[in-house]
Parts: C-alpha cells; structure tokens; sequence
C-alpha cells in the first residue's frame, strides 16, 4: 500500500491553476473539421477511439486486448452484445435486489408515503414478514409524528383522530422526544456494533419502531460500515428502509447505472442506453417514477437500443413511466364518456333503452381536461424535432390520439392499460393523415406514422453523430445515416454501422475531440486508473456536484452532450479535484490500484519517468507539450516527489500525478 500524505487545496493549488487554465484553452481551441479525405488513423488510436466513442473509456490494458484481438471484430461483437458473455459485471449487481424487481414489488417491499397512509386508514394490511412489517410500522411511526407535528403547528396539541396503529405514543413535545431518542439511538448503536451479524439484525427487528426510526441517522459514517457488516444485502435493505425506504430503491438505481457503465463488458449497450434514456428523458424526483425507473431503463429502454426505432418508440409511449412523467395518464378526450358522465357501458338492451342518445356536455368547468405534454414532447423531442413542419392542430390531435392511454393505480406500480372511456371519440388528422375512430390502434398508426417520418430520421441521427462524431457533425455523414434508417425501418443497429463505417467517424480531427460529460469523464476516470468499486454512491455525489445527477434532469429535454454546456472554469476545477480524491484513494468504498495504472511495474524513484509511465498508460501518450510542462514542473513539489519527507529514498505520490494526468485536457476528451 503506498505511503498517502494529506493533500490540501493548497498543496496543489498551482498545479491546478495552471492545468485548468490549459484546460480550458485547449478544449476552446480544438476544433472538429471533419472531411471524407481526412487522414485515417492507425490501429493504436482506432483503438483508442473506438473504446472512447463507442464506450466509456478503456481499461488498463485494454487497448492492447483490442488491437491484438482486431478494431473491427471488438466493434462487431459491440454491436451484438448478446454474444458478450456479461457474467462478472452480473455478478456485482447481485446484491441490488430492487434492479430485479417489478414495479408493485419494489412498492410493497419499500413503501412510498401513499401505501403508509393507506396502512394507517386501515385500508391495506400491515405484511406478516417480520422484516418488512418493521419497515412498514417504523414510516408508520415516521408518519403519525408528522401528523402530530403539523397539528402543533396548527394551533392543535392532540394526538391524530386515529392512533391505534401507532405503538408507544406519548403526549410529550415532539421536538424533545427526537433529542431524547438521538441521543439512545447513539448508544444502541454503539452495542449492535458488538454483537455478530445475524444477532445484531434480531436486536433492531426487536427494537420499537420509535427507536428503529431513531436509529438510522445515527449510522452514519463507520458506524454504518460496523453495523452492516456479515449482513446479507436483504438485511442490509431492510435496514437502510427503516430509515427512507423511497431511497433504497433510488440509490440502487443509480449505483446500478454506474456499475454496469464502468464493469459491463457490452459496452456499447451502455452508452447506447444512456443515450435513448437521454433522448426519452424521465426525471427520478417526479413521484411515482422514483419506483418506475427500474423497469423503465432495464425493460424498455435497454432490450431496444440496438433495435428499431418504431419498437423504441411505442414502448417508451406505453411506459408507465413515460405515461406518468409526462401526465398522459390524466388526459381525458373533452367528449369521451367519462368526460361527458356517461356510466360504463353495458352489454344488454336495458343499457340502451336507459341511454338512447349521448346526453348533452357537462358545462365546461366541470369536464375533464386533454393534456397535450406528451402530444407536444412526442413530436418536438421524440420524433419529428422542433424545427419540423407540424401545427398545433396536430399537438392537439395527436394529444387526442393519446387519450384513454393511462394507469391502473400508478401510486401503487400500475400497469398500462387502455380506457376506451376516456378516449376521444371521432376522426382526428394528424400530419394530414385521417387516423379514423379505432381506440388504442389510432396511437399505434400514429406511432408508425411518426417513426417513419424523413424528418424523424434526420432528427434521430443528427443526435446519434452528435454523440458519437462530433458537435457539429458533418451533413453528407448525417444524410447518409438518414438513408439507411429510411431504407432499414429505422433499424438503430444498421444506422449505427452506416455510421462507424464512414471515413468522418475514423478521420484523424475526429480524435479526442468530443468534450466528455460529466458522466463519462467519471466512469472513464474510473475505468482508466483500475480502480474497485465496492459502493459508487461517492461517484454518484461527485457526479451531483459537477451538476449531471443520474436521472436527475428536470426538462423532457434530458442533458446536453455537447462541450459548450460543460466547459467553464468552475466545472473543470470541479473535475480536476474529482480525479486527485480518486486518485488520492479518498473516495469511501473506491480504492484505486497504483500497479495497474503502472501496467503493473514497479514506481520508478524518478518523478520524471514515472510521469512518463503514466501518460503512456493513462492516456497511451496523447499528451501536448503544455500538459506535460505544467505537470513536470509540479514534480518537484515534496508533496510529489516525496523526497522531503521522513524516508528519501521513498518513490514519488503516483496518486497526485495520475490524478493531474485525468484532469488533462486530452482525457477530458474522448
């Protein structure tokens, strides 16, 4: 284990000043000129580039498995990742049970605030597992004291009308009781700690829900280590539940994302995942997608990324997620029988006698309203673009379309369903198209008329060159790729080979010169030092505060990928102090192994050459002569070099100087 002196702001605060200010100039003067004739690359960097663009980065000693195994067939085996055995990145997402659950499962197993009041109104049964039954009855404790609490504030100081559920209730100040039971709930922790495993996990389940509840802010820091130790990752859920159930499912979500982009051999899968959730945006914070999301990427948007577009399509049209985020499960057609009061059809003749005719509209102010976000989204950001030629008449129409096309109790992991009720009757003409009255088909044949589209397939491959190819990517290249979509139904997997197949993908400008997002400099930093990742919530907050949390996109729009969103000072400084912590092995639960970031050779005693391994590993000796000055002359900082410190003869930090090298602007381009 290498010698780890604490390193301060100030102890490289030159270093960086000075690497940020190459960063962003460098980044600032690359530009992406692309032409057929370009020069071509040699197989080294077709490597490089390949691993780059069409994954997250290579791995130490990747480049070589690469080039010995051919550029061409690593590409090929990318493009059917079915035939990639995936068993070791598998094997770590063990432990995340929620990634293999459905919807209602994930609900039941971590109950969200609605299914708690449920429970409390006595409308739904507390579950017999002893288990689940005390993460069910410690929200219940959670959600009788905010009951408590808002009628204090109220003016109010009684219990709820109806406690009988709620066990150990005093009539005593809300505020006081949590210091009391904080200040327990410390010293209990401190006796679980002592005790193995799985009689540890039988004293909590034997607690009080009131002190369960108290107990989770108290794990915190090695506390938590100590406590979840020897537990089964079941226990270790249950145990992170009785705190926030709702964050369980969230954080394995998104530890999830990152492991399978950092280990997952099918790497082009990965990106191609990340990009179609990119492009069919859902926002985790919007309520019941919290527990919708899962399935969402794992179910719809994964098994379709390398498939056609027009299934892509329908089937993010039909996610409940989908449905949900963007409030299609609420729109109701102005003149559809529920809208106008008429009851459910029957099928016998009294139904018909009893209703002959449509009885008149309700006044308007009470009929249910068309909600056009998913009519509007569907075209401007999944489809056609916002530049094509469509009218609001066809928002509305399509919106229309989409009526009846909802939930079954979304709150509680609902599926899709169709409600001919709440469909809008009649003929409606989208595009110029008469899509005649025919229920849930209209959605199905405006789908397939959209998915078809000439603008659609420049809109969905302008975006694919964009991410692949570059910011401004050259027109013949994009018209190309449009031609194979139209001529291939839209098949993503022969757009995209259209795509690598072109002399603009491999032209030698065309190497790192795509600004990486956030998310891939991370995963990418990750990948290049080799580093072992036992929990990626850190990179997750590291990936908050460089302003791209997972899932966390608000707009419909998803995240930008191109440079001029992510080049600034602030940002670049932000990354550059991400790749020292990692580096620096000051990242809980991501350690970082100096031998393979040194092919596995020994830490020269000379700051200089060892400077000179690592650019060849880090980045395979893509270095401009300014990277290289900055980072010499920081070399012979004692904290570098290390030769002031207690031992002379002691090699110099690699952990500073590889962490220098990510924060170089040639890695922060892909």
């Amino acid at each position: 284990m290498r010698f780890k002196p604490q390193i301060t702001v100030l102890t490289v605060a030159l270093a960086l000043a000075a690497l940020s200010a190459s960063v962003q100039l460098a980044l600032g003067k690359k530009k992406e000129k692309l032409a057929h004739d370009a020069a071509q690359m040699d197989e080294q960097k077709r490597a490089v580039h390949a691993l780059n663009r069409l994954g997250f980065g290579p791995r130490p000693g990747e480049v070589e498995r690469v080039v010995a195994m051919g550029v061409d067939h690593w590409i090929d085996q990318q493009l059917h990742p079915e035939r990639i055995d995936d068993s070791a990145m598998e094997a770590r997402l063990e432990p995340l049970r929620t990634l293999r659950m459905d919807t209602r499962e994930m609900v039941e197993n971590f109950p969200p605030t609605p299914l708690i009041k449920a429970v409390a109104d006595h409308k739904q049964p507390l579950p017999s597992d002893p288990s689940l039954r005390a993460v069910y009855e410690a929200q219940l404790e959670r959600y009788y004291t905010r009951q408590e609490q808002k009628q204090q504030a109220a003016g109010a100081n009684v219990l709820p009308a109806d406690n009988s559920m709620k066990s150990g209730v005093q009539a005593d100040d809300p505020a006081a009781r949590q210091r009391e039971d904080r200040l327990y709930a410390d010293l209990k922790a401190d006796q679980l700690i002592d005790l193995p495993a799985d009689q540890r996990m039988k004293a909590i389940l034997g607690l009080s829900p009131q002190d369960q509840l108290a107990l989770a802010p108290a794990l915190r820091g090695n506390k938590h280590d100590q406590v979840m130790a020897g537990m089964s990752p079941k226990q270790q859920e249950t145990l992170l539940a009785l705190g926030n159930p709702q964050q369980v499912v969230s954080d394995e979500l998104v530890e999830g994302k990152l492991l399978q982009d950092i280990y997952s051999e099918r790497q082009l899968l990965e990106v191609m995942t990340d990009f179609w959730f990119n492009h069919f945006n859902v926002f985790l914070g919007k309520g019941a997608d919290r527990y919708m999301l899962t399935s969402y990427e794992r179910d719809v948007i994964g098994p379709h990324a390398l498939g056609k577009f027009e299934n892509l399509l329908v089937a993010t049209a039909q996610s409940p997620a989908m449905l949900f985020y963007l409030d299609n499960w609420l729109s109701v057609g102005p003149d559809s029988d529920f809208a106008m009061g008429i009851p459910k059809r029957r099928p016998n003749s009294a139904w018909q006698s009893r209703y002959p005719q449509r009885p008149p509209p309700r006044p308007k102010a009470n009929r249910a309203g068309l909600n056009e976000n998913y009519g509007r989204e569907l075209m401007e950001l999944h489809t056609l673009s916002v530049n094509a030629a469509y009218t609001q008449h066809d928002v509305t129409e399509v919106a229309k379309v989409f009526t009846g096309w909802t939930l079954k109790e979304p709150r509680e992991g609902g599926d899709f369903y169709f409600d001919e009720r709440k469909h809008e009757p009649g003929t409606k003409v989208v595009l110029g198209h008469r899509i005649k009255p025919k229920g849930e088909k209209e959605g199905l044949e405006v789908l397939h008329l959209l998915a078809r589209n000439p603008s659609t397939a420049k809109f969905v491959c302008s975006k694919l060159a964009v991410r692949f190819v570059s910011d401004d990517p050259p027109p013949a290249l994009v018209d190309r790729m449009v031609k194979t979509f139209l001529k291939k139904d839209g098949d993503i997997r022969e757009v995209l080979k259209t795509m690598i197949d072109s002399p603009e993908f491999w032209a030698t400008d065309a190497y790192r010169a795509k600004v990486k997002t956030p998310l891939e400099f991370v995963v990418s930093a990750v990948r290049a030092s080799g580093a072992e990742v036992t929990n990626a919530m850190p990179l997750v907050r590291q990936l908050q505060n460089m302003g791209m949390p997972i899932y966390g996109a608000q707009p419909p729009t998803g995240y930008s990928v191109k440079a001029d969103a992510w080049v600034n000072s602030s940002a670049l400084l932000d990354r550059m102090n991400f790749a020292l912590s990692l580096t620096g092995d000051r990242l809980k639960g991501v350690q970082v192994d100096d031998g393979g970031m040194l092919g596995n050779l020994p830490v020269p005693a000379d700051p200089q050459q060892t400077l000179a391994m690592l650019e060849n590993t880090l980045l395979v000796g893509d270095v401009s002569k300014q990277t290289h000055d900055t980072i010499a002359t920081r070399l012979q900082d004692p904290k570098i070099s290390q030769r002031a410190l207690d031992d002379p003869a002691r090699p110099p930090n690699v952990g500073i100087i590889s962490g220098l090298l990510l924060g170089s602007p040639e890695f922060q381009r892909k």
